[in-house]
């Protein structure tokens, strides 16, 4: 009797220390998420300081350092059109404490490049789809053309008479045009510069005579009546232009293109602290005075789930790379 009850005393034992071995073992995974953050968080952004994409990481990070009562940090890790940030971001640990901040461009490279050291689907997790940022078409004022019909007209009149600048091959001020000219079955010539500016530049000069140009270089110069606005690209009218009707209803019926940006993870993140910051992430871009400052700045802050953005990033894949192999186009 005496050694039952001993042996069911030490089975007792035995259970209890496997439940608290249990509970410990699984303790660091809900701890993890429970305390998420509870240090410094970097945001790797893949694009020098002053864009569109580091803006809005920007004001995003400030929130949510004041949110969390930690410091979030930018990295700023430009080169290779985006690559050089993704290939970092890839390799760091997955514990929610770097994100990264991917582009239109991580959507496109996959078919501009057929080695990369990292899979942008595959090797990273989503969090949110975090801004969109209007393509606006500008042409010079010289050009005798006054919305998209005209200029469409104009060209299938002129073939391989218009010239276009862009920031590069295969960014997404190239690609919107390759877009347009798909769609438009119309000839236009594509000169790449290194960069907005020059090509904004050249546009003012009448070297060029259109540009797919990111709202906040073009506006400037569409206030003052140095160049003419036919259409923005988005599905819709922006907010930052609400006059200007998109270039799908104002003569290209399909036409959409935009940039964006959106936050992602390391693959093998714990799900529970991408929920976190997906919440988080969520709570920050729908304060209404972070809303206004990154519009002023070009930036449509849009958050959303996870699923959301994964399914936008291949439906972007797929669009870009069909378009990259019709149009031929390669990168710089």
């Amino acid at each position: 009797m005496h050694h039952a009850a001993s042996r069911r005393a030490v089975l007792a034992r035995a259970l209890l220390a496997l439940g608290i071995l249990g509970g410990a073992a699984l303790a660091p995974i809900h701890a993890q998420a429970q305390a998420y953050p509870n240090k410094a968080v970097r945001i790797i952004v893949p694009f020098p300081p002053g864009g569109p994409v580091d803006v809005t990481g920007r004001g995003v990070a400030q929130k949510l350092a004041e949110l969390w009562g930690q410091p979030v940090t930018i990295d700023n890790r430009a080169g290779a059109g985006g690559i050089v940030g993704a290939e970092v971001a890839a390799k760091a640990p997955n514990d929610g404490y770097t994100i990264f901040m991917c582009a239109i461009h991580h959507s496109v490279i996959p078919a501009l490049k057929s080695k990369l050291s990292y899979d942008i689907e595959k090797d990273f997790v989503p969090v949110s789809f975090g801004a969109t940022f209007p393509i606006v078409l500008v042409t010079h004022p010289s050009l005798p053309v006054s919305n998209v019909k005209e200029l469409v007209a104009y060209a299938k009149a002129n073939p391989g008479k218009l010239s276009f600048s862009s920031s590069g091959n295969g960014g997404g001020v190239h690609l919107s045009a390759e877009l347009f000219k798909s769609l438009a079955h119309v000839d236009m010539n594509h000169v790449p510069y290194k960069g907005s500016a020059p090509a904004m530049t050249d546009l003012l000069g009448g070297q060029v005579q259109l540009m797919f140009s990111d709202a906040p270089t073009a506006l400037p110069h569409v206030r003052t009546g140095k160049l003419k606005a036919l259409g923005v690209g988005s599905p819709k009218r922006s907010a930052l232009l609400p006059e200007l009707p998109t270039i799908a209803e104002s003569g290209l019926p399909g036409y959409e293109s935009y940039s964006w940006t959106a936050f992602v993870l390391p693959a093998g993140t714990p799900k529970e602290v991408v929920a976190k910051l997906n919440a988080d992430l969520g709570k920050v871009m729908s304060q209404p005075e972070l809303k206004e400052r990154m519009l002023t700045a070009g930036a449509e802050l849009q958050p959303g789930t996870p699923e959301e953005f994964a399914r936008t990033l291949k439906t972007e894949i797929a669009k870009w790379g069909k378009l990259v192999r019709e149009a031929k186009i390669t990168a710089d």
